[in-house]
């Protein structure tokens, strides 16, 4: 089980910023536009989301602490801390 730890709202990035594979990430909020078109998330829609898509979090991160690209839509999640 990947294991995607929401850390809270960053409001200046419009995105939450999440750890995994020991690195701390921003996921953007418009990657949940699904939810509220038009509009920011709540924050319970937003970690709930997170937690639906934590294997694909967590994947976008681990490749980004390698220096890789993650595959689309989360190679918009962007390292904060950790990594190479």
């Amino acid at each position: 089980m990947s294991v995607v730890e929401v850390l809270g709202r960053d409001a200046g990035a419009e995105a939450y910023r999440v750890r995994a594979e020991g690195c701390v990430a921003l996921v953007p909020e418009f990657l949940m536009e699904s939810l509220r078109p038009g509009a920011r998330p709540s924050h319970q829609d937003a970690y709930e989301w997170i937690a639906a898509h934590r294997r694909a979090i967590a994947r976008a991160v681990a490749e980004l602490s390698r220096g890789e690209t993650p595959n689309a839509p989360f190679d918009v999640v962007t390292l904060t801390e950790g990594g190479s």
